[in-house]
């Protein structure tokens, strides 16, 4: 029920001691704008991380090859392995139940393409036809790399958006020829990735016809692939877990390496990364609310102080309330509703403060890894209900003490 006459106490009391408000204000904002600041961070973290995943598909595992470090079967270390279109073959046949995606890719660095007078150099890769979906790629004119184009050994090119821009400027690439070390390609395709202009640099050639173009037999760079999809995360981590060391064994059995050698052939799966990253990121957030939490526990102890002197210069007064016939509950409430009255409108301050200084200050950070700070109504509900409770615990114990006073000891009181 509302009481004009608590108010009117209360502001009295505030204007009473302006300074004394105004700083026990200050350490409880100071708390809340810190905290939302930090948590604001966090997100911007996790936001950003969350981007760099978005670059490729969900869930691939990437195998490579390297050099063999342990002798094996009799053969020396120091042996650089090779895949061939038999591993990627196998790797397929063995878990195909398993696999959403599929692409086996042979790589050429610093080639050299061209179309009329204009030339650079770029990257090209041989590869499958799921390796446009493994790519997390789009294909904004024309086609991908397709099924027909391995079986007939088909000289086409799929181009990313900055080949086209840099070779063909504002003319239509489709139909036109490319070449490519001197090799002419037709361009069926022009593809953007979620990674950016870098990306964007490379062209993709059907595998079959990279490997008989370019004379490298039958040999492979990597190996990508994607599992199916499992209900939750943990699923899918054990899944791909699995997975990752029944390839490895596959391969390293066909390769003569040693099971315990993990230089000959390497393995990265990004369902484990993303679930290391993430947990350093929810240790980074708890971090975060945990020296929110304790800046604003130090203003809470601020304004118990605050209400404890309080209490001790208006004794005499509420030793003449209870004489007059106060309850305890009243005389309680009388000092909860000022140590929340102040609390809470010095922590909205705090709140305000920190929402705009996100919304201003965030959009200008421009990072690979922290993007779009930002606190969601969920968090700023949990801030508005610390904010309240914090309030109360401030002034309990002063509220606690003041109810406890006798009216005759209060009024003897000086």
């Amino acid at each position: 029920m509302f009481n004009i006459e608590r108010w009117q106490e209360i502001f009295e009391a505030i204007a009473k001691n302006k300074l004394r408000t105004f700083l026990t204000g200050v350490s409880v904002a100071s708390g809340i704008f810190i905290l939302v600041i930090l948590l604001g961070v966090g997100k911007g973290i996790q936001n950003g991380i969350e981007k760099q995943f978005e670059r490729d598909a969900a869930g691939i595992i990437e195998v490579w090859t390297g050099t063999t470090a342990k002798q094996y079967k009799g053969l020396n270390p120091g042996r650089q392995i090779q895949f061939r279109n038999s591993d990627y073959s196998q790797s397929v046949q063995k878990f195909e139940d398993k696999l959403d995606k599929r692409a086996s890719t042979y790589n050429f660095w610093g080639a050299s393409v061209s179309y009329g007078k204009e030339s650079s150099t770029y990257q090209f890769r041989g590869v499958d036809p799921d390796y446009l979906g493994i790519e997390n790629a789009t294909v904004v004119m024309g086609r991908f790399i397709n099924s027909k184009d391995l079986a007939n050994y088909e000289k086409v090119a799929v181009i990313g958006m900055k080949v086209k821009t840099d070779l063909f400027k504002d003319k239509n690439p489709l139909g036109e020829q490319i070449a490519i070390n001197n090799i002419n390609f037709k361009v069926v395709g022009v593809f953007t990735d979620p990674a950016g202009e870098r990306e964007e640099t490379r062209v993709y050639l059907p595998m079959s016809t990279t490997q008989r173009a370019y004379g490298v037999g039958d040999k492979v760079s990597n190996l990508f692939f994607t599992l199916n999809k499992k209900a939750t995360y943990e699923e899918a981590l054990a899944e791909s877990k699995k997975f990752s060391e029944d390839l490895k064994a596959l391969l390293k059995s066909k390769n003569n390496v040693a099971p315990d050698d993990d230089s000959g052939i390497g393995l990265n799966n990004s369902v484990e990364d993303a679930k290391q990253v993430y947990d350093l990121n929810l240790y980074i957030r708890l971090f975060f609310w945990w020296v929110g939490i304790c800046t604003i526990i130090a203003g809470v102890v601020g304004v118990s102080n605050i209400m404890l002197i309080i209490v001790k210069e208006r004794t005499k007064e509420i030793g003449i309330r209870k004489a007059l016939g106060a309850s305890p509950i009243s005389i309680i409430g009388m000092i909860l509703h000022e140590s929340i009255f102040i609390t809470t409108i010095a922590g909205f301050i705090g709140l305000l403060a920190s929402l705009l200084l996100l919304e201003v200050v965030g959009p200008m950070i421009k990072s690979e890894f922290f993007l779009n700070p930002e606190v969601d109504f969920s968090v700023a509900l949990t801030t508005l209900v610390l904010l309240v409770f914090a309030g109360a615990m401030a002034g309990f114990f002063p509220a606690y003490r003041a109810a406890k006073i006798k009216p005759i000891v209060a009024l003897r009181d000086e």
